[in-house]
């Protein structure tokens, strides 16, 4: 009853399509001049923020959209990395929902908010996982992670939301959980998961499968029976690895009662990945996993220390959880995306 109560009501599930379509599809009824307005409101709320919560909301913003005062939109003309075709400049307007069918959350998770700006505004999107410099500034739902001081012309935006942007409330405590090594994942062509298997695949400290379907591993390391999010929850730990861009378990496991392990990232999304602290947030591990199965046995000799990286990520998780300034961030990243582009 416990499993079956939180499965329905707490969220510890994949994130439902079919009401997320619908929420989609509604947006599309209501009039643009609705939102038009909606954005003087949410620029007047900024303007009355006090300067500790102001002072955030630029933060996020300025990382998102780390460009300079002024840029030159420019049509990718060139072939892009990974076989990507090229894209070009478009006005918001041509952002439609049937122009889009193909990546129709990319659509959804981009219009909620582009529909608070004038349809004659251009812009670049580029969808799928960005794991390469792009030659000109852009909108994607992921980057490889810049220095402090770098200028980025990738642009984020919190997209593939139902798939990435999910939280949990886990009902199984630190001491339930078994004192194991949990991963499932697609491992065919990313190097660093086909190692990870290798390695661990026979280690009884861990729980590993590869989930890929046109994978050339050995039939006895592939998952034969998928587990559900809930399975997952039973682990202390789990591995969140990077696939092409970002882990896109990562969210929900810091929200867990469980602790993400994984080498410090390389790509980052809307969570920010490049501002997650190693051994505070998460436990770090090296790049080739040598020390993999050492860090796992300090942490089950220091309990203490480990209960307090579930908080510490809880705290992370939960600064993305307000929904009114989450929006307001959003529209603030594409205003200043717009303004340096010359358009506001």
């Amino acid at each position: 009853m416990k499993r079956l109560f939180y499965i329905i009501f707490r969220g510890v599930h994949m994130n439902l399509k079919l009401p997320y379509m619908v929420r989609g599809v509604l947006m599309l009824i209501i009039p643009k001049y609705f939102y038009r307005y909606k954005r003087k409101l949410i620029l007047k709320r900024y303007e009355s923020l006090d300067n500790k919560e102001k002072e955030y909301i630029d933060f996020r913003v300025n990382y998102y959209c780390k460009t300079p005062e002024r840029i030159v939109l420019a049509d990718i003309y060139e072939q892009l990395p990974n076989g990507k075709a090229p894209y070009k400049i478009r006005k918001l307007r041509d952002h439609s929902f049937f122009n889009k069918i193909g990546n129709t959350v990319y659509f959804f998770d981009t219009y909620e908010y582009t529909r608070y700006f004038p349809q004659d505004f251009k812009w670049l999107q580029l969808v799928g996982d960005v794991f390469y410099k792009l030659p000109a500034p852009a909108i994607t739902k992921s980057r490889l992670i810049p220095s402090k001081e770098e200028y980025s012309n990738e642009i984020i935006i919190n997209q593939d939301k139902i798939r990435h942007f999910r939280f949990i409330h886990d009902p199984i405590t630190w001491e339930e959980k078994k004192a194991r090594v949990l991963f499932r994942g697609a491992c065919h062509g990313k190097p660093r998961r086909e190692l990870f298997l290798r390695l661990f695949i026979n280690n009884p400290l861990f729980n590993i499968k590869d989930t890929a379907r046109d994978s050339s591993n050995p039939p006895e390391w592939q998952q034969k029976k998928e587990l559900t999010l809930y399975d997952h929850l039973e682990y202390r730990y789990i591995m969140a690895l990077e696939g092409n861009d970002v882990a896109s378990n990562l969210k929900w496991v810091m929200s867990s009662n469980s602790i993400a392990v994984m080498p410090r990232p390389t790509c980052e999304t809307w969570f920010m990945e490049g501002e997650l602290i190693p051994n505070y947030h998460y436990i770090e591990i090296q790049e080739d996993y040598t020390d993999l199965v050492e860090r796992i046995e300090y942490f089950e000799a220091h309990p203490e220390e480990a209960k307090l990286i579930v908080q510490h990520a809880h705290d992370w998780c939960s600064q993305f959880q307000n929904k009114d300034r989450e929006d307001m961030i959003s529209v603030l990243v594409l205003q200043k995306y717009f303004k340096a582009s010359g358009q506001l």
